[in-house]
């Protein structure tokens, strides 16, 4: 029998590579990339903050109902397809924003880049990871996350760099280059949808040489993939929309202290520089802890990392009305990176954990939903709060109600059975 390279090395590592460059450049999506922008189109359009905030906040509200579809067509046109289209079509649209002059055209390129960057270029990455991945799915995701970090921590420096150096049109046309000529030839010619396309199995296993493991207190996804749900049987359990509270807090409580928090760190007379600063921290932070989250999802029951999580955003939230110095202000970014490393992996496999592999895009496709509707929702409390208290303290105390609601779903988000919704 000939040799396979496949049976050296498993083709799923080359997908996850391909998926964290995915995650990657679905940085010209970001808030943490935009953010570099909103000041260059003040000045130069004599725009109002609140005006391009408000473009901001609507363009990324629609875009979020958009997902839904998107994780539709991933499921009938499969990862690879969509991978190239919307690779292709983010290009366009970041030449798109490169010639923006008024605010119509504004809110559009916002909503493109929405839609086509944080949203899809975040899922069809993580759809496509779950289908090479069961056992290994949280160690798997842990490296594809790697992609996100590093994202988050070059992409305020470099545009920066290159709005300085240059203007703000040439660093989007820089971005819409690089995705033409590096990501979308990846996903064109590496690409493969599952692994049984090309006579793998997940994890690397051939055929009845499945490798025989013992299961771990807690390894919820030892058999993720025994049963696979539609969406429509996934939506008749009380755990799917659980899951999608939890998935919509974070989002947008992050969103909303990352939009304001130079704004933040100011009313606590800490300076521009050390608010930046925490931000990359946050993201250096979450490099490693993307690898501890790996192992810890592979064995600790899923759900009960998302209380984790909740209880640790409250932490968050409490030292964010007392950091006054220094080294409170790194303590929080530490923090904070830890609570992101870990939020990042369990939300990407709680899906494909809990509803198996054959329609995850269509069920991750509203998780994304969630998230980019819960990122648009962020930003508005705290700035209407900050206008009308002229502080941060009361709308940071009421933000704090949803970590509380979070815990209580993620004790209610426990791994469905069809036979209880089976009459």
């Amino acid at each position: 029998m000939k040799s396979n390279i496949f049976d050296k090395i498993y083709y799923g590592w080359f997908i996850v590579f391909i998926g964290a460059l995915g995650v990657f450049f679905s940085g010209p999506g970001q808030t943490y990339s935009n953010s570099a922008f909103i000041d260059q189109y003040i000045v130069d359009f004599g725009w109002s903050r609140s005006e391009v905030s408000g473009m901001y906040s609507a363009a990324t509200l629609v875009a979020g109902f958009m997902m839904m579809f998107v994780g539709k067509f991933i499921d009938r046109l499969g990862p690879r397809i969509m991978m190239v289209t919307i690779g292709s079509l983010f290009s366009l649209a970041l030449f798109w924003n490169s010639m923006v002059s008024s605010l119509w055209m504004l809110v559009i390129g916002f909503f493109l880049i929405r839609l086509l960057g944080q949203g899809s270029m975040t899922l069809i990455p993580n759809t496509l990871v779950a289908q090479w991945f069961v056992q290994r799915r949280g160690f798997a995701f842990s490296i594809m996350t790697l992609g996100s970090f590093i994202s988050a921590t070059v992409f305020p420096i470099i545009n920066t760099w290159l709005i300085n150096t240059w203007d703000w049109r040439f660093a989007w046309q820089f971005w819409g280059i690089l995705l033409l000529v590096v990501f979308v030839p990846f996903a064109l010619f590496g690409v493969r949808n599952k692994p049984e396309d090309i006579g793998l199995e997940p994890d690397g296993f051939a055929g009845n040489k499945r490798k025989k493991t013992k299961p771990v207190l807690g390894a919820t996804n030892i058999n993720a993939d025994t049963e696979d749900w539609t969406l429509k049987e996934a939506r008749k359990t009380r755990t799917f929309w659980a899951i999608l509270i939890c998935i919509g807090i974070p989002a947008m409580v992050n969103t909303g202290i990352t939009f304001h928090i130079i704004s933040i760190f100011g009313s606590n007379d800490l300076s521009p520089t050390l608010a930046a600063t925490v931000l990359s921290l946050m993201a250096a932070v979450g490099i490693p802890m993307s690898f501890v989250s790996g192992y810890i999802t592979d064995r600790v029951p899923t759900n009960y990392l998302l209380v984790v999580i909740f209880i640790v955003e409250m932490v968050l939230l409490t030292m964010l009305l007392f950091t006054t110095n220094i080294f409170l202000a790194i303590l929080f970014g530490v923090i904070w990176g830890i609570a992101n490393g870990l939020e990042r992996i369990t939300i990407k496999v709680i899906w494909p954990n809990f509803f198996g592999r054959k329609y995850i895009g269509s069920i991750s496709g509203v998780g994304v939903t969630m998230t980019v509707i819960g990122s648009s929702l962020g930003p508005l409390p705290f700035g209407v709060g900050y206008d009308l208290f002229h502080s941060y303290t009361p709308v940071i105390l009421v933000t704090m109600i949803f970590p509380v609601i979070g815990i209580i779903c993620g004790l209610i988000a426990k791994k469905p059975n069809k036979a209880q919704i089976e009459v």
